[in-house]
């Protein structure tokens, strides 16, 4: 009988090679599909919050909250991700919210960020102003000119000048919402009040945004505008 032929180590070299090169060609393909798996979900997640939003707005005779607001008509501030809770599926334990998920977005690099959005709070004095200021009062939806193409909630920004909030009452809470230039994307500043909040490459190059009607859709970093989170057009 004839012994049975065994690899010789140039042929395990050559299968090595092969599998190595078949990893690196498919490595990036299936990176890319898990990246897009998690802008699906954070997708998902912003809609599950717009129709909270929308509830919201039937209860409260189409008022919605604006940045660090208050429960109209009633007084006291309160986080925006807080007043949506009656309307949600999910509830925190105890004053935790890391077990809400609707509010996290899969792609955020610190697991522990319980609000992995921001919350529009920009108001300005006309049409020409181009800086605004914050507005912590809610705001009425008629009074809105076009829902559709104004940004209520984008993907927040992840850095270390960007707090992580893990309670409702946690410091940073009211560093949720976007009221200056210097919070867009296009800023390079990082300082906790005035650094950059809008996440510049959150999914690829841009981030998931909530419109006022209520639709989602990503928008690239380059593209965002002032005007698109100017309530008065």
């Amino acid at each position: 009988m004839r012994k049975p032929r065994a690899f010789t180590l140039i042929e395990l070299l050559v299968v090595i090679a092969i599998i190595a090169l078949l990893m690196a060609i498919l490595m990036p393909g299936l990176r890319k599909a898990r990246e897009q798996a998690k802008a699906v979900n954070c997708k998902s997640n912003l809609r599950q919050i717009g129709l909270a939003a929308n509830l919201y707005a039937e209860e409260y005779d189409l008022y919605v909250p604006w940045g660090l607001t208050n429960r109209a008509p009633a007084t006291g501030r309160i986080p925006w991700f807080e007043l949506f809770m009656p309307f949600l599926a999910q509830k925190p334990i105890g004053d935790d919210y890391r077990n809400v998920q609707i509010y996290h977005c899969p792609s955020y690099p610190e697991k522990d960020q319980t609000v992995c959005f921001v919350v529009n709070g920009w108001t300005f004095r006309d049409r020409n102003d181009m800086v605004g200021r914050e507005r912590i009062d809610p705001v009425k939806l008629t009074n809105c000119t076009q829902r559709a193409y104004t940004i209520y909630l984008a993907d927040n920004e992840y850095g270390s000048w960007r707090l992580i909030i893990r309670k409702a009452d946690d410091q940073g809470v009211n560093r949720c919402d976007i009221w200056h230039p210097d919070h867009m994307p296009f800023s390079d500043r990082q300082d906790i009040t005035y650094g950059r909040r809008v996440a510049r490459a959150r999914h690829r190059t841009g981030s998931n945004c909530l419109f006022l009607d209520w639709h989602v859709d990503w928008v690239a970093a380059e593209d965002m505008t002032i005007d698109m989170w100017r309530f008065e057009k």
